[in-house]
């Protein structure tokens, strides 16, 4: 399946804003709010569609990438990299499509940004993403606690390097 990545579009913002996961995945959901609304639309938040233009996920970069605890803790300080989020359609999820996804998003940081270091941040509980981490080359360094709506969790810098 090809996946088309382009700048967020205000419908799929308004969708993406009021996505829902199962229980144990629900830290993902969002709220419908005019802030995360405003975030999708005004951040480097980009859509990610197939070729029927239907809307498979979104990715993301820089800050809005990174968990607000994190900066806090210093856990992105030392080196130079992009960070890397991305969310995939809740019905969509757990289906063995999460590694293809992830190399467009992959392939597209590389293109768009220059950068041969990549960074992501997955919450431990999350074995699922992390295998495809694994999978697709990334290695697990940091580990670091951060507030969220759910509480205090644990959560996972990992980082891949690329040659340009």
């Amino acid at each position: 399946m090809g996946y088309i990545v382009r700048k967020m579009a205000k419908k799929q913002a308004e969708d993406i804003s009021t996505w829902k996961y199962a229980e144990s995945y629900s830290i993902y959901d969002m709220d419908g709010s005019k802030e995360i609304l405003d975030e999708l639309l005004d951040g480097p938040y980009y859509a990610v569609t197939n070729e029927k233009d239907e809307l498979i996920g979104y990715f993301c970069f820089g800050g809005a990438a990174q968990a607000p605890g994190g900066k806090q803790c210093g856990a992105y300080l030392g080196y130079d990299a992009i960070d890397i989020g991305l969310g995939m359609r809740p019905d969509l999820t757990g289906k063995g499509r999460g590694l293809n996804f992830l190399y467009k998003g992959l392939e597209f940081a590389k293109e768009t940004f220059s950068s041969t270091n990549i960074r992501l941040t997955v919450a431990t509980f999350n074995k699922r993403a992390i295998k495809i981490y694994e999978k697709s080359g990334f290695k697990k360094e940091k580990i670091f606690k951060s507030k969220t709506k759910k509480g205090d969790l644990e959560f996972m810098l990992m980082s891949i390097r690329f040659n340009l």
